[in-house]
């Protein structure tokens, strides 16, 4: 087996300096914040495009794992040590050279600073140009490890039922398009009503990204929706976890 990243020993440092953002993930059965998205930043907290339109083949290696660092380092000295938060992590399937020896760098890294492996969810998107076979490896990979796995913008990608047919996640993000208006919309009230459904009988946790008002609250908790991420409960902040104010949305 490899002593390394083969990618990152041979590819291009990444040197643009950025940080980190997180935004809230709720579970509104319990009212109680389930943890955060890492979403990167600027280094003055500038949108995510100012970092990625900067990767590119040679440094996203390089970069990918940054990203982990960074994004464990910081919620290791954000996150109350006694609320067990989960902390979700972006990955680039195309960024890892060979998953057990990429992951390395990760694992030394929560280990240094006692951050929980099974509190580390690993989120991808699917992607027209995503190896499919590679992606599976990766997943099962991170697995076995102890990482959670989840998928991303589901019901918008390339290879969402194809994927969930060879590879269960623990955890899958529908789409902010099939949220948005669901109050007023029937066709997605009904897609997103059976989808639900269908991942309940996978024994696959639901996340609902996306929500930002207190009406696709309401419909969402009614379908049976559980764990929700979106701008009514709270924005990202960068560099800085806030607490979801639940009583303003007691009524939902």
């Amino acid at each position: 087996m490899s002593t390394g990243c083969q990618g990152c020993q041979s590819g291009e440092k990444f040197e643009l300096p950025f940080s980190i953002a997180f935004q809230p993930i709720v579970d509104m059965q319990s009212h109680r914040t389930y943890g955060h998205e890492a979403l990167v930043r600027g280094p003055k907290g500038e949108g995510a495009y100012s970092v990625l339109s900067r990767v590119t083949d040679e440094n996203r290696y390089y970069f990918d794992q940054q990203c982990r660092v960074k994004a464990i380092s910081m919620a290791a000295s954000l996150y109350p040590a006694e609320e067990n938060l989960k902390l979700s992590i972006n990955f680039m399937p195309n960024a890892v050279y060979e998953p057990r020896a990429c992951i390395r760098q990760t694992l030394t890294t929560a280990e240094r600073l006692n951050f929980p492996r099974e509190n580390i969810i690993f989120e991808f998107t699917e992607d027209e140009k995503m190896d499919t076979e590679h992606v599976l490896g990766i997943l099962a990979t991170y697995r076995e490890i102890g990482f959670g796995t989840a998928i991303d913008d589901f019901g918008v990608g390339h290879a969402g039922l194809s994927l969930l047919a060879k590879f269960r996640p623990d955890i899958v993000k529908l789409d902010m398009e099939l949220i948005r208006n669901i109050d007023t919309d029937a066709t997605k009230r009904t897609i997103v009503r059976h989808t639900l459904r269908m991942l309940e009988e996978l024994d696959i946790t639901p996340l609902c990204e996306g929500v930002e008002t207190v009406s696709e609250l309401a419909v969402l908790r009614d379908l049976g929706a559980r764990l929700m991420q979106g701008y009514v409960f709270a924005r990202p902040t960068f560099e800085m976890i806030v607490a979801p104010e639940f009583r303003s949305l007691a009524q939902a």
